[in-house]
């Protein structure tokens, strides 16, 4: 296992260097720049906001001098805040984020595993084709659509819970967790479904039964460890897509989390910004799928062996 994560570590670092050339790429082919928005300025201070940002240089030399400063830890000075680091500014708002994604990844995964388990005890039947139609439902409505629609149901004409904000009251956190969750909720309650349904048909299972346990007992403790190593390998890339794809969300409930830090850098044309964003999410992505892999790994005795086979 030590040495599958070292391999996957050693894989993620051309990963990140695609990554960081792309979106250098991107960004500077775009129209436009840091400060060509901003009113009208005379030409000796915008060749001076340049020269302060290197922004004056040739391109490869912005792009080699970027990598040398990410190499030693620094993501570089914001454009669009004055006097504030990229490293900052993500730490200060990623916590946020990361509370946001916590509470849609505790929604999605207790509506998918329950609608899940229920519809693979009852195949091919009406409990089974509920839970599975809603899940496609899920699948089908994207967090843009779905915000929206619950802010109109139970913020405005119910007047259930707040539309807007992220304050200490946990009412907030309801509609963005609920609207951030509800896709992978469905995707949750499919794989689990699938899972569910291989190990129920296992000649363990049917010894178990023929000794006259009880489904719950058997489904619980017999088939949710196997059956769950798909929903497992799931969790890590889902994590890490809530983290990454929050800023429609954020957008939708005004939340102040690093989502909306990224929106606003396209908006703004913060280079350094968008970089430093976009290379931490990939990180994330990358971490968060090695993680689900062990733990996919760890639960599959299979796996574990192929793994020690491999090592010797």
């Amino acid at each position: 296992m030590i040495r599958f994560a070292a391999v996957r570590l050693l894989q993620a670092i051309p990963v990140l260097f695609g990554v960081i050339t792309i979106t250098f790429i991107l960004i500077h082919s775009a129209p436009g720049g840091p400060f060509s928005a901003d009113k009208a300025v005379p030409p000796e201070v915008l060749i001076a906001l340049e020269e302060k940002y290197d922004l004056n240089l040739p391109l490869w030399q912005q792009y080699f001098g970027y990598l040398e400063d990410f190499i030693s830890g620094d993501f570089g000075p914001s454009f669009k805040y004055p006097g504030r680091n990229v490293s900052e500014l993500i730490a200060s708002a990623f916590p946020t984020t990361a509370e946001l994604a916590l509470y849609s990844m505790i929604v999605a995964i207790g509506i998918g595993l329950f609608a899940g388990v229920v519809a693979a005890m009852r195949p091919n039947s009406v409990q089974d084709y509920a839970p599975m139609s809603l899940a496609m439902i899920g699948i089908c409505m994207p967090s843009f659509l779905l915000g929206p629609l619950l802010v109109l149901i139970f913020g405005i004409y119910l007047e259930w819970l707040p539309i807007s904000g992220w304050n200490s009251l946990p009412g907030d956190k309801i509609l963005p967790a609920i609207t951030l969750g509800t896709g992978y909720a469905a995707y949750i309650a499919r794989l689990t479904r699938g899972g569910m349904l291989d190990i129920l048909s296992q000649d363990y299972i049917r010894t178990a039964r023929a000794k006259g346990l009880s489904e719950i007992v058997i489904v619980c403790k017999h088939g949710l460890r196997g059956g769950l190593i798909p929903v497992v390998a799931f969790l890590g890339p889902a994590f890490a897509g809530m983290l990454g794809g929050s800023f429609v969300v954020e957008t939708i409930f005004n939340i102040p989390g690093l989502g909306r830090f990224y929106v606003q850098a396209a908006f703004n044309r913060d280079y350094t910004m968008i970089l430093g964003t976009t290379i931490f999410f990939a990180a994330l992505i990358v971490s968060f799928n090695l993680i689900s892999d062990i733990l996919a790994m760890w639960m599959n005795p299979k796996l574990r062996q192929k793994d020690l086979g491999d090592e010797k």
